[in-house]
């Protein structure tokens, strides 16, 4: 009996000995499981709480702006533009316009009084007496064959005081009424000008001030907006640089065209001139040979080209 309990208990401890070792691998087994199952609820939420930070950043990217310009071409920016700038972009135009009217009108006008003056000039230059210079003009028109006509008038209306006094007065009076004519004629042909030269001077200027009626406008709407993007700020400052293009494309071409019909007036004034004094020669030849006898008769003196 002694012997037999000593088996017993060795054979107990061997049977709990091996089912110790058969419940380690079960429970190896199941530990992840249950890890899992114990961790999933600590896992879970994160991606909730991060899913929503994505949608809120592309949520407005994808949202289309209607503050922003859509057309910045020049006439989509005039659109676009206050009413005082539209009002200095209109001003300017208008005044471009005028310019170029302008130029083609005094174009042709000079033309054909440079044409006229160089006509009656040659008829001038070819006649003998005065007559023959009237009988050469014909009908034409303009201030150099009025110079002609103007001195006739004066030699017609001191006929009877001719043979009894000399021709001093005569050739004062004529050449008192040569240098109104002239005068006329060059400022008639400088009319028009003066919008050309107001153009040139003052357009920069107005262009100039839309400019900075239009960057105020544009530092207020950035004011009101809160933002200095510049795809806010750009379109106001764009709109209202385009004002002072606008002048500077209005004031440059007046400048220019002013420049070349200076020129060609004053050029226009010699061939007057050269008319003047063509006429007070055939006066004061007039006047000489009206003293020799037979002089008008033998017609050997002649207003050639020197």
């Amino acid at each position: 009996m002694l012997k037999a309990r000593p088996i017993q208990t060795l054979l107990s401890a061997g049977l709990v000995a091996a089912a110790s070792v058969l419940a380690v691998p079960a429970l190896a087994q199941t530990s992840p499981a249950s890890a899992t199952v114990e961790t999933s609820p600590a896992t879970a939420p994160a991606p909730i709480a991060v899913s929503p930070a994505p949608i809120q950043a592309t949520g407005p990217a994808d949202a289309p702006r209607t503050d922003l310009p859509h057309d910045l071409s020049p006439v989509g920016m005039f659109m676009a533009a206050d009413w005082v700038v539209k009002g200095v972009m209109i001003a300017l135009a208008l005044a471009s316009v005028a310019t170029w009217t302008v130029w083609l009108a005094k174009t042709l006008e000079l033309i054909a009084a440079r044409r006229n003056a160089l006509s009656v000039i040659r008829a001038i230059r070819h006649a003998r007496t005065l007559s023959d210079a009237l009988d050469a003009i014909g009908k034409r028109r303009g201030p150099a064959a009025f110079m002609l006509r103007a001195a006739a008038e004066e030699v017609r209306l001191s006929e009877g005081a001719l043979d009894h006094a000399t021709g001093d007065g005569l050739k004062e009076r004529v050449f008192s009424v040569l240098r109104r004519i002239e005068a006329h004629g060059g400022r008639r042909m400088m009319r028009g000008t003066g919008i050309l030269a107001t153009t040139g001077s003052i357009a920069p200027f107005v262009g100039l001030f839309g400019t900075v009626w239009g960057i105020m406008n544009a530092f207020i709407g950035i004011s009101e907006a809160h933002t200095t993007n510049l795809a806010v700020v750009a379109p106001g400052i764009a709109e209202a640089l385009l004002a002072t293009a606008i002048g500077l494309v209005a004031a440059i071409p007046a400048v220019v065209i002013y420049n070349i019909f200076s020129r060609s007036i004053a050029a226009y004034r010699l061939l007057l001139a050269d008319a003047a004094a063509g006429t007070e020669r055939l006066v004061s030849r007039d006047l000489d040979y009206r003293k020799v006898p037979g002089a008008a008769a033998k017609g050997q003196v002649s207003l050639a080209a020197e």
